[in-house]
């Protein structure tokens, strides 16, 4: 079909030849009015197009959008409009929508570009229609320049990227932020701890402070006042027939020297363990040879009225610290000697891979509430308080008996006395 416009009175018709669509001729000048003001006033470019990709009919808006005078396009293949890399796809684009045509946007979801007269390039959006005429097939397309639109959605892209990316730092800062300020907390809660532990251990040391106090002011008071007196008085007993006289007081400083030897080397054996420079010299012996020397020992704080009483089945060698096991034991009878009026039981058993040791006093006994404290420096029992000692004895017999990787247990009840059970483990 060629169409050709020819200017008739204020329209413009179409000027049919021999080749003509007759049909389409007699439609369009039956509603020549109506379709000059749709087809000429519309924004939007419009082209009509044959079978053959000719290019019928073209609005102003069209010749405008792709810089071509009126009636420039006519006759030529829509091709020219096509960009050059694009031509040969769109060719078989075109036999694809001849052979099942629908009414449809083109290239949906796709970067639609169209070329000017002058060759330039732009972004488009395209609607295709159809429609017969005598068994011969017309398309229309709607062309839309969508340059403005294209930089919106770059734009708003773009935007989004930088939305995203702003958000994705926000995150990034917010969980920065909040495991900064989970550290801090963290750190917080641990300075606190170590300032309850400081606290705790600051108390802890000022009640020992008062122990030491208390205990001192008493178990020192008492030897040396005694050392004075008997000074005082062998003063007086010039006479030979005094010399008895002065023997007892003798005895008593001397008494009195070695009770506070004593104490002295209490407090030696605590500081020697809160240093750790106590070291043990493991050594084998035979455990019955140990027990008699060490009873021998302990004869002179043995009363009229009490005996240590030893159970031992049968003697065997055992390997061990015996000097450290030995102020263990020591420190274990004389406490029992001393708060009981009644013989104290030694008990000796001997395992495959243990020594049961047990000392069993019928004394005074100890409270459940003064049990927990037991082992503490300087800690005494409240219904022994006017029996003389540092408070130091089962403390040091814990550090030891740790020290040799042993274990302890106590049992005890009031007025009933006191069990101490010692286990001595055997070294692989």
């Amino acid at each position: 079909m060629n169409l050709k416009p020819t200017k008739v009175g204020y329209f413009f018709c179409i000027r049919p030849f021999n080749y003509v669509n007759l049909k389409l001729y007699h439609f369009l000048m039956l509603t020549n009015f109506h379709f000059k003001a749709i087809f000429n006033e519309a924004a939007i470019g419009i082209l009509l197009t044959d079978s053959t990709s000719t290019i019928l009919l073209s609005n102003p808006f069209a010749d405008n959008l792709l810089g071509y005078d009126a009636t420039e396009l006519l006759g030529q293949n829509v091709s020219v409009l096509i960009p050059n890399h694009l031509k040969e796809r769109h060719s078989g684009h075109l036999a694809n929508y001849s052979k099942d045509p629908l009414d449809r946007p083109m290239g949906v979801g796709l970067d639609l570009k169209a070329k000017r007269k002058d060759g330039s390039l732009f972004p488009v959006e395209i609607s295709l229609s159809h429609f017969h005429d005598q068994e011969k097939m017309y398309f229309i397309a709607f062309i839309s320049d969508v340059t403005l639109k294209r930089k919106v959605e770059t734009e708003l892209i773009l935007r989004n990227k930088e939305i995203n990316q702003l958000n994705e730092n926000l995150e990034e800062e917010v969980y920065l932020r909040t495991q900064a300020l989970q550290n801090t907390l963290e750190k917080l809660e641990a300075n606190n701890v170590i300032l309850e532990n400081s606290l705790q251990k600051e108390k802890e040391l000022g009640d020992l402070k008062t122990r030491f106090v208390s205990m001192a002011s008493h178990e020192f008071r008492t030897p040396l006042t005694s050392i004075l007196s008997s000074a005082s008085l062998i003063e007086k007993y010039e006479k030979t027939d005094d010399q008895a006289k002065r023997s007892q007081h003798i005895n008593r400083i001397k008494s009195s020297v070695a009770h506070l030897t004593e104490i002295l080397e209490e407090f030696l054996s605590v500081g020697k363990l809160e240093s750790g420079t106590v070291e043990i010299h493991p050594s084998r012996q035979g455990f019955k040879e140990f027990l008699d020397d060490l009873l021998i020992d302990l004869r002179p704080l043995e009363s009229a009225t009490q005996r240590i009483l030893l159970e031992f089945e049968s003697d065997f060698i055992w390997e061990t610290d015996f000097s450290i096991l030995r102020k263990i034991l020591i420190n274990a009878l004389s406490n029992a000697l001393k708060f009981s009026q009644k013989d104290v039981f030694l008990k000796v058993k001997k395992e495959d891979s243990y020594v049961q040791v047990k000392v069993k006093d019928q004394g005074i006994g100890i409270s459940l509430e003064d049990q927990k404290h037991l082992f503490e420096r300087f800690f005494r029992g409240s219904n022994a308080t006017v029996i003389p000692g540092t408070g130091l004895g089962l403390h040091l017999i814990d550090r030891y008996i740790k020290l040799l990787g042993g274990q302890l247990n106590l049992e005890s009840e009031i007025d009933k006395g006191t069990e101490l059970t010692i286990l001595l483990i055997k070294k692989e």
